[in-house]
């Protein structure tokens, strides 16, 4: 059984994220629980985590150790049973890679959990944008559907507001680039992603595009066309080449479904780190860095 000390407050009008912790931790001890949190709290549970989000850099550099994961989709009872195993923060830092909606079916109580971490962990829990955290893809497959149901419309266009907030990539002890998707031909310093006025919608190409679309591809050199009918595919040699020109030693994305959890690319400077194939199952990957040595 989870213990967790947090005040002993009701969901009144006025926001609390120790009161809505409060009522996620309880479904940590049972899962298939309902999300019992009134519609005027997840409002203010999304205004308060645009804030934070909005606070923080596009490309947040964080140090280790910190525990990388990949797509959730509303896979919330697994999600629940690796946080138990692993730790909650502030113990445990933690660094999502996006895709946190759709396709499971509690995409709701997932999304919930994460922004209470981030807002009352601001500095331990970092959540960056899938391409699933945008209004064009989750319309379709599911969370749109799932916000409907249990609430309303306008309470998915508020979590889209915030997903539009999200920043796009991570940098980890200067030496471990992190995204959802992959490399674009348009981006050279991931520093300069900076640079991006927030929120923004993804357009249909573009290195905002491809830091949430692009794949890798060990049979090609250079950039590729994509099976998706997004973005583009990269090559080994383009992995080489932009970690050597920014000083960097890994890459860790996300974006597709692994035999194990995670698989290497480029001769291990490439970690695909998802779900992995058997039911979906997630796993994560934590970094313990040390003079720019990496392990798992």
């Amino acid at each position: 059984m989870v213990e967790v000390d947090l005040p002993d407050d009701g969901l009144t009008t006025d926001f609390n994220v120790d009161a809505i912790l409060k009522k996620m931790f309880k479904m940590f001890n049972n899962p298939s629980l309902p999300l019992e949190i009134p519609e005027s709290q997840l409002r203010k549970l999304c205004l308060a985590t645009r804030e934070v989000t909005m606070s923080q850099p596009v490309v947040p550099e964080l140090s280790a150790p910190v525990n990388i994961c990949g797509d959730i989709h509303g896979q919330f009872e697994d999600f629940v049973e690796q946080i138990k195993v692993i730790g909650l923060p502030p113990q445990q830092n933690y660094l999502f890679l996006g895709d946190y909606v759709d396709r499971g079916k509690r995409s709701l109580e997932t999304i919930c959990l994460l922004f209470a971490f981030k807002v009352k962990y601001p500095n331990n829990v970092f959540l960056l944008r899938g391409n699933h955290e945008c209004a064009s893809i989750n319309r379709i497959y599911g969370f749109y559907d799932e916000c409907k149901r249990r609430y309303n419309i306008k309470i998915w266009k508020t979590f889209t507001d915030v997903f539009n907030c999200l920043p796009l990539a991570a940098l980890v002890e200067n030496t471990i680039f992190c995204m959802h998707g992959g490399l674009s031909p348009d981006l050279s310093d991931p520093r300069a992603l900076n640079k991006i006025e927030r929120p923004l919608d993804i357009p249909n190409r573009g290195v905002l595009c491809d830091l949430l679309w692009s794949d890798p591809d060990p049979d090609i050199v250079g950039f590729g066309d994509n099976d998706r009918g997004v973005s583009f595919t990269f090559g080994a040699n383009e992995v080489s080449k932009f970690l050597d020109k920014n000083d960097l030693s890994l890459i860790v994305r996300a974006h597709q479904v692994v035999e194990d959890g995670f698989e290497f690319f480029c001769k291990r400077k490439v970690i695909i780190k998802s779900l992995r194939s058997d039911h979906y199952k997630l796993t994560f990957l934590s970094i313990h860095m040390m003079n720019k040595t990496w392990g798992l």
